[in-house]
């Protein structure tokens, strides 16, 4: 397996088991809490405010690592 193989194997693992961690302790939670279907679904829909937040969160501390690798590595 080439390097880029390798590569790609481990953030496709690491998106999916991301994806089950958040229907697991988010999403599933916020569904669960209420008992009407309109609650259900409204809740699960706002959990995923908190997954794009989540997300723009991780974003933006991997282009602050980019940017500043130079003065992180040396």
């Amino acid at each position: 397996m080439t390097n880029a193989g390798v590569t790609i194997l481990v953030a496709g693992t690491c998106g999916a088991l991301a994806i089950v961690a958040f229907i697991w302790f988010i999403a599933w939670p916020a569904y669960n809490a209420y008992s009407k279907t309109w609650e259900r679904i409204t809740a699960a829909f706002l959990s995923f405010y908190v997954l794009l937040a989540l997300l723009l969160i991780g974003a933006a501390g991997g282009v602050a690592i980019a940017y500043y690798w130079d003065r992180i590595a040396a």
